[in-house]
């Protein structure tokens, strides 16, 4: 099964949601701003991800402004993301042990 981590107001997160929908897997959806993210979670999905915790971040988000001139530890930007789930880049999609950030919505075919 497909996982999306959506956010239902992000034009990008509905572009995905539609492409898979659209593929007609089966899709677990995750609302994270309604359903947070525990702290494991999020460091599983980095590790998927295979990026750095920076690289997950909206850092243009008005909630980024108290972090962004600090020096952060990998897991202080991860609290910030558990902190406030908005920060968190989207869609992030999930099969099996492979997970994209599927913008545009066409990396999702990497992991199908």
């Amino acid at each position: 099964m497909i996982t999306i981590y959506h956010n239902p107001r992000c034009s990008k997160s509905r572009e995905g949601l539609a492409y898979l929908e659209d593929k007609k897997v089966e899709v677990d959806v995750i609302k994270y701003l309604d359903e947070p993210i525990s702290k494991e979670t999020l460091k599983h999905l980095i590790a998927l991800l295979n990026i750095k915790p920076i690289e997950l971040v909206r850092t243009k988000e008005a909630e980024w402004a108290d972090y962004k001139n600090q020096q952060l530890s990998d897991d202080a930007i991860i609290e910030a993301m558990v902190k406030h789930p908005k920060l968190i880049e989207r869609p992030i999609v999930v099969n099996g042990n492979k997970a994209v950030i599927a913008r545009p919505f066409s990396k999702i075919e990497d992991i199908l």
